[in-house]
């Protein structure tokens, strides 16, 4: 894809950017879309009864139906705004978790989880984890899975693409492992929603998180989407204004679904940003997003194979596997590694990448990490590649 001048913090720029996992960069369209907004639209939504608050209002609206028709919703009221995979994944463990989950019950998760997937459920007292293992290979292992599942589990929350090994996870296997317990089937999409095509009508899931963020999109919005009789059936997470439909001094009842979710003034130049976000990758097509990350994540693959030092965690079934590939270079700490690299003009991540529990399975402390969006290339790829060898040289590790 040759889309770099779209990206104004790029186009002219030398630097190899390879940390779009943890936030993507935004293309021109994105930014004009909120600057217009700012400058000649904006108003409160849902309140006013002047022109301009109802042109606002058909704007934040309209970019809830892109959404949907995104992901394959039947209805825009399906798509919930929320401030990013983050808030969703609290908002289903306080409010569809808690209030269902009993003493005794389980949620099954695996080993690879983000922290958002993981830490909301340790706050649900006298309720088991049980997490997934995975294979030699890095894949979600559904053996592990349907072992994990029996008549106390109520949920299972699951990672549609680690944002460490890249994997991806079957969710319509999931979905028929947690069928036969009548368990709820929760997916984190941060990771795939921004790479793969996504409907939600075959996807498997019951939830679907993800983050305007890291699909082009501005910080501080994202998106839950449920099935319509979940969403009509779970309580709301926040109260205050624009939730509500009657309120009394002891007592109040709840606006209609999407809105009993989203208390208080919304996010709404954000909204108007993903929406253009959506378009943007609309209009690329994200069968060819998927192609694009397949191949580059294919040849970053090769290249880094011929490094005997570097160790790459993750699938290397290209059919499994997404844009983010994390590695470590002998015993040099990634956060060195990472210096080094960006030295060299070549910006990566490195940590825990907010998984730390799957450090710990990897018997590792951190990795360094490469990840992809529809603007990388394989010349960047040659960039990181070289910049190892120049670490490599500096820490005196054979190649």
């Amino acid at each position: 894809m040759d889309v770099r001048k779209d990206f104004p913090i790029l186009a002219g720029n030398d630097l190899a950017f390879l940390d779009s996992a943890a936030s993507s960069q935004k293309p021109e369209m994105v930014i004009e879309a909120m600057d217009t907004m700012l400058r000649s639209g904006y108003a409160n939504v849902h309140r006013g009864a002047y022109r301009l608050s109802a042109e606002a209002t058909d704007a934040y609206e309209a970019a809830r139906a892109k959404v949907a028709r995104f992901i394959g919703a039947t209805s825009p009221a399906e798509v919930i705004f929320t401030r990013g995979t983050t808030t969703s994944m609290n908002m289903l463990a306080a409010k569809w978790g808690a209030d269902r989950l009993v003493a005794g019950d389980n949620v099954v998760l695996s080993v690879m989880e983000h922290h958002a997937n993981l830490v909301p459920w340790q706050f649900l007292k006298g309720i088991e984890l049980r997490f997934a293992r995975l294979t030699d290979d890095f894949a979600l292992d559904l053996e592990s899975v349907a072992e994990l599942v029996d008549e106390r589990t109520r949920i299972v929350s699951i990672t549609g693409m680690s944002n460490v090994l890249g994997t991806i996870t079957p969710v319509d296997r999931i979905r028929e492992i947690a069928g036969r317990v009548g368990a709820t089937v929760i997916v984190d999409g941060a990771q795939l929603v921004p790479h793969l095509p996504v409907d939600v009508t075959d996807l498997g899931a019951d939830f679907l998180a993800f983050s305007a963020h890291k699909m082009l999109g501005p910080t501080g919005i994202g998106v839950l989407w449920g099935r319509p009789a979940l969403l009509e059936e779970m309580e709301p997470f926040e109260g205050g204004g624009e939730m509500i439909d009657e309120v009394g001094l002891y007592e109040s009842t709840w606006a209609p679904v999407p809105h009993k979710f989203e208390a208080g003034t919304p996010p709404i130049v954000e909204a108007i940003g993903l929406g253009a976000a959506v378009d943007y990758l609309t209009g690329l097509g994200m069968d060819a997003v998927r192609k694009h990350d397949v191949e580059l994540t294919g040849y970053a693959l090769e290249r880094l194979a011929t490094m005997p030092a570097v160790t790459v965690y993750g699938p290397t079934d290209l059919e499994i596997r997404g844009g983010a590939i994390s590695f470590t270079l002998g015993d040099v700490h990634p956060h060195d590694l990472s210096t080094i690299l960006d030295e060299n003009g070549v910006a990566v991540r490195a940590g825990h990448h907010c998984a730390r529990p799957l450090m710990d399975h990897l018997g590792i402390p951190a990795t360094a990490r490469a990840s992809f969006s529809v603007y990388s290339s394989g010349d960047e790829v040659d960039r990181l590649v070289d910049g190892l060898k120049v670490a490599a040289k500096l820490f005196d590790i054979r190649q």
